[in-house]
């Protein structure tokens, strides 16, 4: 039985580099709200975003973050998943089931 493997490419800050993990084969790209060096800012992932194939699955990536903030960056910046990295409940995942 043949494996099916999904390539998630994180940590995206620009188009040319999310165009190159496209071309590699990346089937995701990660872009990260949490503190980091390659912190982005909405606007950004959402220009980014909207020059994307349908097709690749676009990840945010939050630590601790407010649900509401999430939320909102989801639908804003037309995400198709979340990645959390913090200490969220179990019911603060479940509050994200809709998206």
């Amino acid at each position: 039985m043949a494996k099916i493997i999904k390539v998630k490419i994180c940590g995206i800050t620009n188009y040319p580099d999310a165009r190159d993990a496209i071309d590699c084969g990346a089937d995701a790209l990660g872009f990260v709200f949490a503190k980091s060096p390659r912190q982005m800012q909405p606007l950004a992932v959402k220009n980014i975003v909207k020059k994307l194939p349908l097709l690749i699955v676009k990840v945010g990536v939050f630590v601790n973050a407010p649900i509401d903030e999430v939320s909102t960056l989801l639908d804003y910046c037309e995400l198709n998943l979340v990645q959390l990295h913090g200490e969220e409940s179990r019911s603060y995942v479940w509050a994200l089931y809709p998206y």
